[in-house]
C-alpha cells in the first residue's frame, strides 16, 4: 500500500476593505464599468429626481407650517399682513417656491398613477408625458402665480 502525500499552498486572502478595486481590475485586465457621465441625460432622470425633491420640499413645508401653527396659532389676517409687509422680491420667490413644486409633484404623481394601471410604458409615451408634465407645470404655475 502506498501513501500519498498531498500538499497545498496556503493562500492568505486579503480582506475586501484592504484591496483597491481599481488596481485589482487593472491587474487582471478587466474593463472598468461605464460611469454615468457617458450616458445622455433623459427627461425620466430629471422627472424622477425632481418628483422626490418636490415631494420632500412640500412635505417639509407642510410639517413646518403645521408645527408653527400648533406652537403659535395665527389667523389669516395676520398672515396676509405679514406677507404684505415683505419686499416684493421675497414674495415673488416664495410664490415660485410654493406653486411650481406643487404643480410639478401633482402632475407627475398623476403620471405615476397612470403607470400604476399599466398604461404608457413605451419609450415615446414616457418622454411625451414627461415633457407634458414640465410644460403644464409652467403654464399652471404662471396661472396660479398671477391669480394670487
Amino acid at each position: 500500500m502506498s501513501q500519498r502525500i498531498h500538499t497545498t499552498t496556503i493562500v492568505r486572502s486579503v480582506p475586501t476593505l484592504d484591496s483597491d478595486p481599481w488596481k485589482t481590475s487593472e491587474k487582471f485586465h478587466r474593463p472598468v464599468s461605464p460611469h454615468m457621465t457617458i450616458y445622455e441625460p433623459q427627461i425620466t432622470w430629471y422627472a424622477s429626481i425632481m418628483h422626490r425633491i418636490t415631494g420632500a420640499g412640500l412635505a417639509t413645508g407642510f410639517y413646518a407650517g403645521s408645527i408653527w401653527y400648533a406652537l403659535a396659532p395665527f389667523d389669516s389676517a395676520a398672515v396676509a399682513t405679514a406677507i404684505h409687509s415683505l419686499p416684493a422680491a421675497i414674495v415673488f420667490t416664495g410664490k415660485v417656491l410654493a406653486v411650481a413644486p406643487f404643480w410639478f409633484h401633482s402632475l407627475n404623481g398623476i403620471r405615476h398613477l397612470v403607470w400604476d394601471i399599466g398604461v404608457g410604458f413605451d419609450n415615446n409615451t414616457v418622454k411625451q408625458t414627461g415633457w407634458t408634465v414640465v410644460g403644464l407645470t409652467g403654464v399652471l404655475s404662471l396661472l396660479t402665480f398671477y391669480m394670487f
